[in-house]
C-alpha cells in the first residue's frame, strides 16, 4: 500500500520526531529514522517494526524524497550546511519552532516578534529544494493523543509557497492522522508557529476539526 507513495525520512528523534515516525506508521507509511545518534534511531525502528528502518543522517537524507527535519531551529540551519548537497532537490518539511528556553518554566521566541522560522528557512534553501511549513501546529502531546482521531479528524495546517507540493504535503499530514488545512504561502508560517493565532500554543490554544475552523481556505 505504501511502496508507491514518496520515501520520507524523519531527522531527529525527539518528542515531535518520535511521534511524527510513529503516526506514520500507524497510517501504513514506510519511513526512514535518522538522528545525531544512530542507536536512537536503531531502537525507535525496532520499537515500530518492519514499516521504519534506521540509517545514518546522510543515508536517509539520500534515500528519501521527503526530509522531516523534526529539529531544532537553530540545528536545522547547520544541517543545510552539512548536508547542502544531499538535500539539493528534496522536499524538506520544516515543524520547527524558533523557541528556547526561558527560565521560567515557559518559552521564549529566539527571533524577532514578526519574523517566522518558515520564513528564514526558506531563504536558505539548499538548491531545488522546495519548502513546506508543517507537522508543527500541536505539540508533541496532542499530536500523538489527536491523530486518527473519529468520527472527525484534527487539524494540521501547513503553509508552502510551491502549489505543486501541496497534494504531497496533504498526503503526509493525512497519513500522520490529520486532516491537511494549508493556509497560504510560507509568509504565513508566523500563524502556525508558537504564539501565533493557529498554533496550539497561541491563540488557537487546542486541537480543532475542520468544520471548527471558520477561515476560507
Amino acid at each position: 500500500m505504501s511502496t508507491n507513495k514518496l520515501k520520507v525520512a524523519v531527522i531527529g528523534l525527539g518528542n515531535i520526531g518520535k511521534v511524527v515516525a510513529t503516526n506514520l506508521v500507524k497510517g501504513n507509511r514506510e519511513v526512514i529514522l535518522a538522528s545525531s545518534k544512530l542507536e536512537d534511531a536503531n531502537a525507535l525502528a525496532q520499537q515500530l517494526g518492519g514499516l521504519a528502518k534506521a540509517v545514518e543522517v546522510s543515508a536517509a537524507i539520500k534515500e528519501a524524497d521527503i526530509v522531516v527535519l523534526a529539529v531544532w531551529f537553530s540545528t536545522m540551519q547547520e544541517l543545510f550546511k552539512q548536508y547542502a548537497t544531499e538535500l539539493q532537490g528534496k522536499l524538506i518539511v520544516d515543524p520547527s519552532n524558533p523557541i528556547a528556553p526561558d527560565g521560567n518554566g515557559g518559552f521564549k521566541k529566539i527571533i524577532g516578534a514578526d519574523e517566522s522560522a518558515g520564513q528564514i528557512i526558506s531563504e536558505l534553501l539548499p538548491k531545488g529544494a522546495k519548502l513546506a511549513k508543517a507537522l508543527g501546529t500541536l505539540g508533541a502531546a496532542s499530536l500523538a493523543s489527536a491523530a486518527f482521531q473519529k468520527p472527525e479528524a484534527a487539524v494540521q495546517f501547513f503553509a508552502t509557497d510551491d502549489n505543486t507540493i501541496n497534494t504531497t504535503i496533504e498526503e503526509l499530514i493525512k497519513d500522520n492522522g490529520f486532516e491537511p488545512v494549508r493556509i497560504g504561502g510560507i509568509n504565513q508560517s508566523i500563524r502556525i508557529e508558537v504564539f501565533g493565532d493557529l498554533h496550539e500554543f497561541g491563540a488557537l490554544g487546542k486541537t480543532i476539526t475542520r468544520k471548527e475552523f471558520k477561515q476560507p481556505v
